[in-house]
């Protein structure tokens, strides 16, 4: 049977994403350098048409999550960065384009319905209305005993940590400080976690839970 596992990348003063979101700048100021250890590597560059990258510790890492996901749980902002009806949303059809990354069912959690997109590659978006515990369940049947990740935002992975629906919560702690934005742990019931792994590198800190 394979886990739910929430992956992001957070500052070291515990943000997921920066002040001032836009079209622009998705992640908001400063928050894209989140990033740049993950678009340098190998295994991230090959899903996306690119050749080259760097291998290492943090690739492996990269590499065993992509290899085991078999499908994918996203709130809208990650989706298009909108929140209203998709006829107001100028990313209504994503960010990625015909071809996306993700190679899985990817089920995006929002309060207004849409029918079904497929993408290239074998990516699919469906859009589920009826809340985060309903777009895992989904994601559990389409996954087929693999394992569906939680890939943002925050709000989406704060739901499923609260609800007891994490399997393992893997944090990449990037020594940057963005002083404010989107905070990956809000306010919420106390809540253990037991250590597994700590991986570090040069640009950026992996950090492994289990929650109990």
């Amino acid at each position: 049977m394979g886990q739910v596992k929430v992956e992001l990348s957070m500052s070291l003063d515990g943000f997921v994403a920066g002040r001032n979101p836009s079209l622009e700048e998705p992640l908001g100021t400063g928050g894209e350098r989140l990033h740049e250890w993950v678009v340098r590597l190998a295994s991230w560059r090959a899903p996306h048409g690119l050749e080259g990258g760097e291998t290492g510790p943090d690739d492996d890492i990269f590499a065993e999550s992509l290899a085991s996901t078999r499908a994918v749980v996203m709130g809208r902002k990650m989706f298009s960065g909108g929140s209203g009806p998709w006829a107001d949303d100028p990313k209504a059809d994503g960010w990625w384009g015909d071809d996306p990354p993700f190679h899985a069912p990817v089920f995006v959690v929002t309060h207004h319905p849409r029918e079904k997109v497929e993408k290239s590659g074998g990516t699919s978006f469906a859009f589920v209305t009826d809340g985060v515990e309903a777009a895992l369940d989904r994601a559990r049947d389409a996954a087929g005993g693999g394992d569906v990740l939680i890939a943002g935002g925050a709000d989406v992975a704060q739901q499923a940590l609260a609800a007891g629906r994490v399997d393992r919560l893997q944090l990449h702690v990037v020594p940057l400080l963005l002083g404010g934005g989107t905070r990956m742990f809000a306010d919420g019931e106390p809540q253990a976690l037991e250590q597994t792994q700590v991986v570090p590198s040069t640009q950026v800190t992996h950090l492994t839970y289990l929650p109990r």
